[in-house]
């Protein structure tokens, strides 16, 4: 049947493809029969789909709020002022979003494993979907040293290194992310549930415990309002090229951070392997977006802005431990004495959960390069449970990168693998909206109504938001870290361009060696497959029941 042919997408409903897309890509691979999820002999290479609906809706709020939230705003607050960093914040929160909508009219529509890295290679160029899946995993697996460096600074709030060396704490947490990952997606997603239940609590309770400080509602009685806007101002006069100082500059100075904090929304099309009914609940959970980055994120940094001075010192992450938080500052300052402990707490259990999804995408990124070809076929092994336990083990592997903080501050060791991930993420993101205009316009081509795929968004018509985050990303990127530029002879000046703009160097290295190598070509729109594995992913999907309640409908809606 020709594609071109097929002009309702709910027509693959009766289709289907003898020959699964897996079959071409080695004899590892070729055991595998279905998008399913389901293993047909002792070859164990296939995922099984364990991930419940409150799991994905959760695994979708985990990778909005994380470290990049909770200590990485100190220095976006330090660079930017109170306004820069909630207009640094609100303008990657439309790029966060104009990026989700784009994967999720795909990752919804063929959800497979691999996610969007499987899907660049088969709507775009091999070669691209190669430099997108070896970028998504270094992103990932860079960002997991950085997560378990985040959990010895939180730590040592409590304990100087002095007296339990930092090797302990990160040793524990690794031993913790990986007992997770290894006992199967569902154990992950119901781990991944209650950590990301503690982090919403804990983000809501201090939006909302702002809001009473700054109405003068702690124990010294103290009103704030809106003074630190005013003095030392909305904006901070950031030191930029040759000398020069600007308030656009500071503004600027916020967005790789922002990025950082941003990063790993898309975790949700990686675990669309893995979910079951993902045609079904993958919508419901990309519809969520929105509503999450306005309240945890443009209403967090709006209240940091508030309760700390842009100016104080010991704001950021230069020190050891978690003191340079502004939530732990603005507490402390407030004379509520217990609390900053407790919130602590709450901001580990963030970065376990952090670096627990680190794992997670990092293996599945590899799983799904080594079915397309592009990784060795080994990383294709899973367990019976089906956890790709190779894949697990070489990506992990790398957790011990976290032990440069040793010789180093743990907070300066931490800011270095975020400049590393946030240029990688943003290509991610990228790459996630160059292949989006490339599935609209085969769509177009072929005659395929978007308005019929199991989830589209009107932001989207004629790949709008898509062509908005392209060019946002493209200019964020050239111009990603300007202020290295500021003093070259500086000692940092080359430690700042390496981890600003390595990601940018690579990409394009990556993509055109192996296109040379491989000689691949661009799909052509009229070619590209839009019907292989609808059938095996439809004939999956289970019957779920309405919520009888209005609480549960309202918890349904909700996550």
């Amino acid at each position: 049947m020709d594609n071109k042919d097929i002009k309702d997408p709910n027509a693959f409903d009766d289709v289907h493809v003898g020959k699964p897309e897996y079959a071409d890509y080695g004899d590892a691979a070729a055991q595998v029969e279905t998008y399913s999820g389901e293993y047909v002999d002792a070859g164990h290479t296939a995922l099984k789909r364990g991930l419940k609906p409150r799991h994905l809706a959760m695994i979708s709020i985990g990778g909005v709020i994380g470290t990049g939230l909770f200590l990485g705003t100190a220095n976006a607050l330090k660079n930017g002022g109170p306004l820069g960093l909630l207009l640094g914040y609100a303008a990657m929160g439309s790029v966060c979003y104009s990026v989700m909508i784009s994967l999720g009219s795909m990752i919804s529509y063929l959800p497979i494993p691999g996610g969007h890295i499987r899907l660049a290679d088969r709507f775009v160029d091999p070669a691209f979907g190669f430099a997108l899946g070896w970028n998504y995993w270094y992103n990932w697996t860079i960002i997991l040293p950085a997560e378990l460096a985040a959990s010895a600074v939180l730590i040592n709030y409590w304990i100087e290194p002095a007296k339990v060396n930092n090797a302990a704490w990160i040793s524990i947490c690794l031993v913790v992310v990986f007992a997770i990952n290894f006992l199967g997606s569902g154990v992950y997603g119901e781990t991944e549930f209650w950590f990301c239940s503690i982090k919403v609590l804990t983000i809501v309770g201090l939006i909302i415990l702002g809001i009473i400080l700054t109405a003068g509602g702690g124990p010294d009685g103290k009103a704030i309002g809106f003074q630190y806007w005013k003095n030392p101002g909305p904006f901070v006069q950031y030191l930029g090229i040759a000398g020069s100082k600007g308030r656009f500059l500071g503004f600027w100075a916020v967005l790789s951070q922002a990025a950082f904090s941003y990063i790993g929304t898309e975790i949700v099309a990686i675990a669309a392997g893995e979910a079951k009914n993902p045609r079904r609940n993958l919508p419901k959970a990309i519809k969520r977006v929105y509503v999450r980055i306005l309240i945890f994120y443009i209403g967090g940094v709006l209240v940091i802005g508030l309760l700390v001075p842009s100016n104080l010192k010991g704001l950021g992450l230069g020190t050891s431990n978690a003191s340079g938080s502004p939530f732990v500052i603005a507490i402390k300052r407030s004379g509520i004495k217990a609390l900053p402990s407790i919130i602590n707490a709450c901001l580990l259990t963030s970065a376990w959960s952090a670096a627990s999804s680190d794992l997670y995408t990092s293996s599945r990124a590899l799983y799904g390069l080594a079915l397309n070809g592009q990784a060795p076929k080994v990383f294709t092994k899973t367990t019976r449970n089906g956890v790709p336990w190779t894949a697990l083990m070489f990506s992990g592997s790398f957790g011990a990168l976290a032990y440069m903080s040793l010789q180093s501050n743990a907070g300066t060791v931490f800011n270095y693998f975020a400049s590393l991930t946030a240029g990688a993420g943003l290509l991610t993101w990228l790459g996630i909206c160059i292949l989006y205009i490339r599935f609209h316009a085969g769509m177009k081509a072929q005659g395929i109504d978007m308005r019929t795929l199991p989830y589209h968004s009107k932001l989207n018509t004629g790949a709008f938001a898509a062509k908005y985050a392209a060019t946002f990303i493209s200019v964020i990127l050239l111009f990603f870290a300007w202020n290295v530029f500021a003093d070259v002879k500086s000692d940092k000046f080359a430690a700042g361009l390496i981890t600003n703009y390595l990601p940018q160097v690579m990409f394009p290295l990556i993509y055109f060696a192996y296109k040379l190598i491989k000689k691949t070509r661009i799909i052509g729109v009229e070619e590209m497959d839009f019907v292989s594995g609808i059938a095996e992913i439809e004939a999956d999907e289970e019957v779920e029941l309405e919520p009888e309640t209005r609480w549960k409908r309202f918890l349904s809606w909700l996550f």
